[in-house]
């Protein structure tokens, strides 16, 4: 695991916590050593501050998620929406307010890693133009491939295992985020919102991955 923290305390509890739970940790005190560290040494997940100095947090996830799925919890000490969202349109697959308990943060990595190892069924599901290879992990749209980030992928894995089901959005957050009823429902929005720019012909017309208003979201077969 890489912690990337610029402030010196906060980093330091909170890699003796995560050693504590059983991780190896790993430390990085901005951006530019968060990518070197990552380079030089492959981990099973990322958790990372948005508020670093020189190369912040949003552009290290950019960039991590060019050639990488790996997990990356981001760390956030803004309160604003927007930026919680630009967050997760970067590709992180959660995130977590400062201040933290740490116990919740160790179950949020638990969450992730679980997320990123679990076993999938290897038939092939068709929805429409999308054909979906949940063990070759790959999804293909009028038979050529989308890049999905672990996150999206999963999601509609979900949503087309069971077309035309309404899945409402506490529901989705249980079975993509483990979150259960605790999560944030934006988690499920903002994710939704990519998905349909990879998927769809006109995402603000969306046809396969329809809302339900006053429930949650389908993926239609129509």
């Amino acid at each position: 695991m890489l912690v990337v923290e610029d402030d010196a305390s906060i980093r330091e509890v909170t890699a003796l916590g995560l050693r504590r739970a059983g991780f190896r940790v790993d430390t990085a005190v901005d951006g530019r050593h968060a990518l070197v560290a990552w380079r030089a040494r492959p981990v099973d997940v990322i958790v990372l501050d948005v508020m670093l100095p020189g190369l912040d947090g949003l552009e290290v996830c950019r960039e991590i998620r060019r050639t990488s799925q790996v997990p990356i919890l981001m760390l956030t000490a803004r309160t604003d929406t927007l930026d919680v969202v630009v967050g997760l349109e970067c590709g992180a697959d959660d995130y977590l307010r400062k201040p933290f308990d740490l116990p919740e943060l160790v179950a949020r990595v638990r969450s992730v890693l679980r997320r990123a190892s679990a076993p999938v069924t290897s038939s092939t599901i068709e929805v429409g133009s999308l054909e979906i290879d949940p063990g070759g992990f790959a999804v293909r749209r009028h038979g050529r491939e989308v890049a999905l980030t672990a996150t999206e992928f999963r999601l509609l894995l979900e949503l087309a295992r069971r077309p035309g089901q309404v899945f409402t959005r506490e529901l989705l957050l249980d079975l993509v985020w483990n979150h259960g009823f605790l999560g944030d429902s934006r988690l499920v929005d903002v994710a939704v919102q990519r998905l349909r720019a990879k998927v769809e012909d006109d995402p603000a017309h969306p046809r396969l991955v329809q809302t339900v208003r006053g429930a949650g979201y389908k993926l239609s077969t129509g």
